[in-house]
């Protein structure tokens, strides 16, 4: 078992992360030692980086990953050492207020630890050449050759899987497909807008395809981005520079405005948007985010006629049933995630991919160890 490692550390906000020799701490009695195979570059880990999302440093980033179990703890269970799994940032304690309601994403002990950014035991799992205690996203840490995580976030799948595509179902896919098919429940005939088209966005768009949407408006200000969306199953596209979408969305709904508007652009225009194309008794599905400083208005007007508005952050994932599903409709072929992945990289490349997910140059780079 390895104990020194390369990972991508981030010392502060606003600065390069540094490519250094970590070590591992002792593991506790549940924790899964992961060599990691794939992980996505996804704008939560940007937010750390930018300072919008505030975490102590020093700190391993990576939340969107897949690799080969390589150790377990002695009460380690579900997992065994060379399973292959996508690793999920949603652990929880399964005896809370919120776990004892199916609401695994708000429960307290992880929400409660969040800030810590340590693993869910509370502990450290890594530290720095020099003995300083290293923090990890999300409880998982994934920009590295290894990451610890406790046995629930380690799920396994088909070994046939791919490992680039499995990591982005840990994150982006889940939570689009999810939020189609868990949160929103689209059904045969919907029609769906989707506004934004990164990961997030494209898994949406896939998720009301395997729900059975008729009409499925994709909403961009990127026409490239437009395109994938059509290859996802899209049936109608809109660029807001040129066209307005909630005249788009009431021409294909007899006036009314779509059932379904999944929001994924994370700006406080679309937040507005979700709400004047929505028709009466329809459904908004927030998945993009703002500073949580931010203030968001809206037209009030746009809030009535008995609209429902959730906020859903990992399309209400239920990983040891949604992740084995998303692996056998990719492996069928009914799920695209390659047309998701605009680069590959190494880990000594981590800044580079960041920067063009930042000029909004790519989906998802993902990092190939």
């Amino acid at each position: 078992m390895p104990t020194k490692f390369k990972a991508a550390v981030l010392h502060a906000a606003n600065t390069p992360l540094k490519t250094e020799t970590v070590e591992l701490n002792e593991m506790g009695a549940r924790d899964v030692l992961v060599r990691v195979r794939a992980a996505g570059l996804c704008h939560t880990d940007l937010e750390v980086i930018e300072g919008s999302l505030r975490l102590p440093f020093p700190i391993v980033l990576g939340h969107e990953a897949s690799g080969v179990v390589e150790a377990i703890g002695p009460e380690a269970k579900g997992v065994a050492v060379g399973d292959h799994v996508i690793l999920s940032w949603n652990p929880h304690c399964g005896g809370c207020f919120y776990c004892d309601q199916s609401l695994p994403i708000l429960c307290e002990g992880y929400l409660g630890n969040t800030p810590k950014a340590y693993g869910f035991d509370g502990r450290p799992k890594l530290r720095l050449a020099g003995g300083q205690d290293l923090h990890q996203l999300m409880y998982l840490g994934a920009f590295a050759e290894y990451c610890v995580v406790q046995d629930q976030q380690a799920i396994p799948v088909p070994k046939e899987m791919p490992f680039a595509q499995a990591a982005l179902i840990g994150c982006g896919v889940m939570t689009g497909v999810g939020a189609a098919l868990n949160v929103a429940k689209v059904r045969p005939g919907s029609a769906v807008m989707v506004i934004g088209c990164g990961a997030v966005g494209l898994a949406s768009i896939q998720g009301a395809v395997l729900g059975g949407a008729e009409t499925i408006i994709a909403v961009d200000l990127q026409d490239s981005r437009l395109d994938v969306a059509a290859q996802m199953g899209a049936t109608v596209l809109v660029n807001p520079s040129r066209e307005e979408a909630i005249d788009v969305a009431r021409a294909h709904t007899a006036g009314r405005g779509v059932d379904i508007v999944l929001e994924s652009a994370g700006n406080e225009r679309a937040f507005r948007l979700t709400l004047e194309a929505v028709r009466p008794g329809g459904e908004v599905i927030w998945l993009g985010k703002t500073d949580v400083d931010n203030d968001v208005s809206f037209r009030w007007g746009s809030l009535m006629q008995e609209k429902r508005i959730r906020r859903s952050s990992y399309g209400g994932a239920r990983p040891r049933q949604d992740f084995p599903f998303l692996c056998r409709t990719y492996l069928d072929g009914r799920l695209r995630l390659d047309p998701l992945i605009s680069q590959r990289i190494g880990l000594d490349d981590i800044n580079q991919g960041f920067a063009a997910l930042k000029a909004g140059e790519t989906i998802r780079s993902v990092i190939s160890f």
